[in-house]
């Protein structure tokens, strides 16, 4: 009789636990979205669809990589003053919150604008060149260009706003990730940064 009690008292522990959880995420969406339809949307929508190709498109994008990318504006490892002051006030929660909030989101699908220009980014995204020692992208940003927890997902990207960033990499203005970056992007051509930046945008 003992054990059954045991039991019962443990399956009210673990009911407990996934009713609190499921309430802690309804909050944490809910104030992820009071934040977005605050300041976020502006720029990046209120789905993280992105108004413009200057803005990253956030819908889809992992989690983590969010929450580190807020956290680097906010300590300055990041440089912009434009995000400098819109996550000035935020909370670690409150970021792990919104990135929680975008990856839910449905990551936005268009074809490339520019099929032959995105042909060439194809393979150097797949395979690189080996004449100036590129290597593929897809060795660590995976096939699909779906990144992982500390690599951001590449794929459906605006081509603008990667290529912004590979040029950031290359001019050592964008140093809060790691300094793989800037030894792959400093053998890429501008044709190349395009390429690959049109390539992944209709994936």
């Amino acid at each position: 009789m003992n054990w059954m009690m045991g039991l019962q008292r443990v399956t009210l522990a673990l009911a407990a636990l996934g009713w609190c959880s499921a309430a802690w995420a309804q909050a944490d969406e809910a104030r992820a979205k009071k934040i977005v339809s605050g300041v976020c949307f502006v720029c990046h929508g209120a789905q993280g669809e992105s108004s413009s190709e200057v803005f990253p498109r956030l819908a889809g994008q992992h989690a983590e990589y969010i929450a580190k990318q807020l956290d680097n504006f906010k300590s300055g490892k990041r440089k912009s003053t434009a995000m400098a002051d819109m996550v000035a006030k935020l909370t670690p929660d409150e970021m792990r919150a919104l990135g929680r909030y975008f990856e839910n989101q449905s990551a936005p699908s268009e074809p490339a604008k520019d099929a032959d220009l995105a042909a060439v980014g194809r393979y150097i995204f797949h395979v690189g060149n080996k004449f100036s020692g590129v290597p593929a992208c897809a060795s660590c940003h995976g096939a699909q260009a779906k990144g992982s927890v500390t690599l951001p997902r590449l794929a459906g990207q605006y081509a603008g706003y990667t290529e912004a960033q590979l040029k950031l990499f290359n001019d050592r203005e964008r140093t809060n990730d790691n300094a793989v970056m800037h030894a792959i992007v400093s053998k890429m051509t501008a044709l190349e940064m395009a390429a690959v930046a049109e390539y992944l945008s209709g994936k």
